[in-house]
């Protein structure tokens, strides 16, 4: 029964430490405010992760370090360094495995499917602090100092999950319209939370995934339509009406919510097919994809209750 150390109880954390639980492992979560799951095996830990010092003494004698963290959208250039910097200083210190839970946001738009190999060419600002924290965690790595690796997966579903798929899902369930910078039609990687966590934990705890990232295992692509018609027919709503916003009403939208500011920069991953390859972690890893049906059962389910 090992100790492995979570940082962060959004989505991917809880249901990170969760399974972990599950299986026997002892488990701490470090949030600011000390929350995270109720569960007899999961210790609940109020710390500033990103003091180095307080890090490494809650990972001292951990197996895996995880880094489920994600700071406000707007706050990345400020929030992400220090906390970083102090997630691979513990992971140096205590020698955990650092698995880290990252997003496609590094590649940058691109016109196919995205592999490990795809070029981390990313030129927004999330993408670029993304891509430091990589290269960072990596030259550790490479110096012999860490033992790291990271999963990215593309939009998330499933209960609690934050993505434009989980603001659309509740207006397509109460029959609502839907108005969004979105090309309804083009094909998109839809990336189930309870199969991110199993990649983490599967990729912290084999050595084989150690000193690179990982894609999280995804059913086949399908369109925002098909996702939302699938969704409505479960719960016998109308056929969902979905309306495509000009960008330039998302660029004046920004001028006001931050949150729209930010969507600025990743607009593109919905104006085009966004399409994820994961064949190499179902390969290696073991981890294989929730099918799409079953996904989406379970998000409504999740939603409804």
């Amino acid at each position: 029964m090992a100790l492995h150390v979570i940082v962060g109880a959004g989505p991917v954390g809880t249901a990170t430490a969760r399974l972990l639980a599950e299986r026997g492992e002892r488990v701490r979560v470090v949030t600011r405010r000390g929350t995270g799951p109720a569960h007899p095996a999961i210790e609940r830990i109020a710390a500033d992760a990103a003091d180095a010092e307080r890090l490494t003494a809650l990972t001292d004698g951990a197996a895996a370090l995880y880094n489920c963290a994600n700071p406000a959208y707007h706050r990345w250039p400020l929030d992400w360094p220090p906390l970083a910097a102090a997630l691979l200083t513990a992971a140096e210190r205590t020698g955990a495995v650092l698995a880290t839970v990252g997003n496609l946001y590094g590649y940058g738009p691109v016109d196919a499917p995205m592999t490990e190999a795809t070029p981390l060419a990313a030129t927004g600002t999330k993408g670029r602090v993304r891509n430091r924290m990589w290269a960072d965690a990596l030259a550790a790595h490479r110096a012999g100092r860490a033992r790291i690796t990271e999963v990215r997966g593309s939009d998330y579903v499933g209960a609690d999950g934050t993505s434009l798929a989980m603001m659309v899902l509740p207006q397509v369930l109460a029959g609502q319209r839907v108005f969004l910078p979105v090309d309804w039609d083009a094909p998109h990687t839809w990336t189930y939370i309870p199969d991110v966590a199993r990649t983490l934990v599967a990729a912290a705890t084999d050595e084989r995934a150690w000193g690179r990232a990982w894609h999280v295992p995804s059913a086949p692509a399908v369109s925002m339509r098909d996702l939302a018609g699938r969704a409505a027919a479960l719960v016998g709503a109308p056929a969902p009406r979905l309306i495509r916003m000009p960008y330039p009403l998302l660029w004046v939208a920004g001028l006001a919510n931050p949150f729209a500011r930010e969507l600025r920069e990743t607009a593109y991953q919905f104006d085009r097919p966004y399409l994820l390859d994961s064949t190499a972690a179902t390969a290696t890893l073991g981890v294989e994809a929730t099918p799409l049906d079953r996904v989406v059962k379970e998000t409504v389910a999740a939603l409804r209750g």
